[in-house]
């Protein structure tokens, strides 16, 4: 697929990290850009800059989905690119002996739906939808009529402790992945699915030097934490190259998590 400004993209997670870098790139190639997110100042700014469209979107809410898209639709037209990157991440045992009372706690059942409703129920919620609409589209040359890159993570294989919720959601994006794109083979809308290992998003800017320098020693090689830019060139080669289709491609400097 030529990106070019023939070409309507949304990107949900848009107003900082992973999905940040992902619209400022498609922009930076003419593609007008839906921002998708919570956060409706960083996500008016980040439109404003790039030329897009802002749409206040909570991924789990079916309602907001529809609404952007339709919102994102009127201004751009209907979309050829879908980028998730709207996620969650928290730590949690399945079970714990607090450490001062020895009181024994079983995870919080909410939080792990929350987690899953976010990353995996959110994320197919927004595949299904926009695919829906591509599929109201003529082929390109080539034969496409969209492409759709997902974010799972290293975790999805190497969960560590305290990663019940997030391994298992990020899990399910990976594994619905060739699914999806076998769904849609016949209409020419491809899948694809990122599984990056340690990036500096924000998350990550919010931990102390120490940790941040000591994660990034963990990487083999190169020993620094993945740069968003770089997920965003991933993002881009998911999309332009056609044979690329019901893939799960690990962008993590060779890191295999250990348990801690």
């Amino acid at each position: 697929m030529k990106l070019d400004s023939s070409i309507a993209a949304v990107v949900t997670g848009a107003a900082s990290g992973l999905g940040e870098a992902t619209a400022r790139a498609l922009a930076a190639e003419g593609v007008k850009v839906a921002v998708f997110d919570m956060n409706a100042e960083l996500g008016h700014s980040v439109a404003a800059e790039i030329g897009g469209v802002f749409c206040p979107v909570d991924v789990t809410d079916d309602a907001q989905v529809r609404a952007g898209f339709e919102t994102a639709r009127a201004v751009h037209g209907q979309e050829r690119v879908l980028v998730n990157c709207a996620g969650v991440a928290i730590g949690a045992k399945t079970a714990s002996r607090d450490k001062t009372t020895g009181e024994i706690r079983p995870h919080n059942i909410a939080t792990f739906e929350k987690v899953v409703q976010i990353n995996l129920i959110g994320t197919f919620r927004c595949i299904a939808l926009s695919a829906a609409g591509m599929l109201s589209l003529d082929p390109l040359e080539g034969g496409d009529r969209g492409a759709i890159v997902n974010t799972a993570s290293v975790a999805a294989v190497e969960g560590q402790v305290g990663q019940a919720a997030y391994a298992a959601s990020k899990a399910g994006v990976a594994g619905l992945t060739l699914p999806a794109a076998r769904d849609l083979m016949r209409d020419g809308v491809r899948v694809n699915t990122i599984l990056p290992g340690l990036f500096e998003t924000p998350m990550m800017k919010g931990m102390p030097d120490n940790v941040r320098e000591s994660l990034a020693a963990s990487v083999p090689y190169p020993k620094r934490l993945g740069y968003p830019e770089e997920y965003a060139s991933l993002a881009l080669e998911l999309i332009r190259n056609g044979y690329f289709n019901g893939a799960q491609v690990r962008l993590d400097g060779a890191i295999r998590m250990a348990p801690t």
